[in-house]
C-alpha cells in the first residue's frame, strides 16, 4: 500500500505581476472569486482530499496568507455581539498545528519553492497545489487524484488536454499506455517549442509526489527560463518509481491573469443558488 498522503504544499510566494496594480499590495491569492479568496478554494480541495497539513511557501509581502486562516478574534467577539452567525468564517479558521509557513527569500522558480518545504515534508509523500489554478469538481480535483494514488502509488500528476498551440506554455507529459484517466508517463517536457511537444497533456498544477522528488531538488539545476523546475526534478524519478498522469473530472480556471480571473468568478458564480440567478440574468441582458 502507498504511503498516505497527509500533506499539502502550496507554493505562494510569486509577485503575482500579471495582475498588477491589485497585487501590488495584495497576496494574488488573496484576491477574491466571488466571495473567497483564491487561496481558500485550494485549502478547501486539499481537506476534501485528506490533507492534515498545509504548508504556504511564502515570500515577502505574503503574511497576509498565513494572517487569513488565523482566528479572528475582534471580528468574532463583533459578530456574537450581534447575534450574527460565525458559520461563515469557519473555513478560514486553521485548526491548531494546520497552517505551516515557510518563505522562499528569492523567487527562482517552482522546484526552488518547493524544495524550500523539505525539512517539514520529510520522507513521507506530499501533494502540492498551486492556488492560481482553480480546479472545480466534485469530488475535487485532489481527492480524486488520492483515490487513483492509492491503487497505483509512486508519483500522480493531474493533467488535462489543451489544444496543440499552447503546449509550450506548459509542462506537458510524453505519454506511454493508457488505462481509462491514468496515463504512463514516459517523460516530461517544461515549456517544449512550438511544434515538438511530445503530446498535448499539460500539467495544471496538482502533483503527488514521493520525497524523493526533494532529493533530486537538491541539485538546484536551473532549467527552462533559468528557474529550477519541478519537472525536471519529476522527470528524474521516470523509471525509477511508478510515475502517471491523472484525467480529472471537472473544470480548470486559469487564475493568473485578469481575463482568468473574471472567467473563474462568473463559472463559480454560476455554480451558486445564492448568486447564480442574479448573475445569469445580468449576463442575459447582455447579449
Amino acid at each position: 500500500m502507498p504511503g498516505r498522503v497527509r500533506k499539502a504544499v502550496f507554493p505562494v510566494a510569486g509577485l503575482g505581476t500579471r495582475l498588477l496594480p491589485a497585487t501590488k499590495t495584495i497576496p494574488k491569492e488573496m484576491i477574491t472569486v466571488v466571495d473567497r479568496p483564491l487561496i481558500q478554494y485550494a485549502v478547501d480541495e486539499a481537506r476534501e482530499a485528506g490533507i492534515e497539513q498545509l504548508i504556504f511557501v511564502t515570500g515577502r509581502g505574503k503574511s497576509a496568507l498565513v494572517d487569513y486562516f488565523d482566528h479572528a478574534f475582534e471580528l468574532e467577539a463583533t459578530m456574537r455581539g450581534k447575534n450574527k452567525s460565525l458559520a461563515v468564517l469557519e473555513p478560514s479558521n486553521a485548526r491548531f498545528g494546520e497552517v505551516v509557513s515557510v518563505r522562499q527569500q528569492q523567487p527562482l522558480g517552482l522546484g526552488h519553492a518547493v524544495w524550500y518545504a523539505r525539512d517539514i515534508v520529510g520522507d513521507e509523500p506530499f501533494a502540492v497545489l498551486l492556488p492560481d489554478e482553480l480546479m472545480f469538481g466534485q469530488p475535487g480535483c485532489l481527492a480524486q487524484m488520492v483515490d487513483a494514488y492509492e491503487q497505483v502509488g509512486g508519483n500522480l500528476v493531474a493533467a488535462l488536454e489543451v489544444p496543440d498551440s499552447e503546449t509550450h506554455q506548459y509542462g506537458v507529459v510524453d505519454p506511454g499506455a493508457t488505462n481509462a484517466r491514468l496515463t504512463e508517463i514516459k517523460g516530461l517536457v517544461e515549456k517544449p517549442a512550438p511544434g515538438t511537444a511530445p503530446s498535448n497533456l499539460m500539467l495544471p498544477g496538482r502533483y503527488i509526489l514521493q520525497a524523493e522528488v526533494m532529493r533530486a531538488l537538491d541539485a538546484q539545476e536551473a532549467g527552462a527560463g533559468g528557474e529550477i523546475q519541478l519537472t525536471d526534478a519529476m522527470a528524474k524519478l521516470i523509471g525509477k518509481q511508478p510515475f502517471h498522469a491523472f484525467r480529472f473530472e471537472g473544470q480548470r480556471y486559469d487564475c493568473g491573469s485578469a481575463a482568468g480571473f473574471v472567467i473563474a468568478n462568473i463559472a463559480m458564480a454560476l455554480e451558486r443558488g445564492d448568486v447564480g440567478p442574479a448573475v445569469e440574468e445580468f449576463l442575459s441582458s447582455r447579449t
